[in-house]
């Protein structure tokens, strides 16, 4: 499994729906816990993972050129 930097770049829907709702929730649930324990490490994971969720795009995934989107299935079962 290779990393790519050049594809990491590039912004490509790769998150499927089920995913991006963990990742919404989880990653609010991060932030309240960083507001009450005043963890600046809690905090910035806690808007990773939210700014991901709400987006659909991950730059880890596009970087291991891994795709969870529903269209990405769609296209494999044509």
């Amino acid at each position: 499994m290779n990393f790519d930097y050049k594809r990491m770049i590039k912004f490509e829907h790769n998150l499927g729906e089920k995913e991006k709702k963990y990742r919404l929730y989880g990653g609010a649930a991060v932030l309240v816990i960083s507001i009450f324990t005043a963890n600046i490490a809690l905090l910035i994971i806690g808007l990773g993972l939210t700014a991901s969720g709400y987006s659909g795009w991950c730059p880890v995934y596009s970087g291991l050129n891994r795709n969870t989107s529903d269209s990405a299935s769609n296209l494999e079962n044509s």
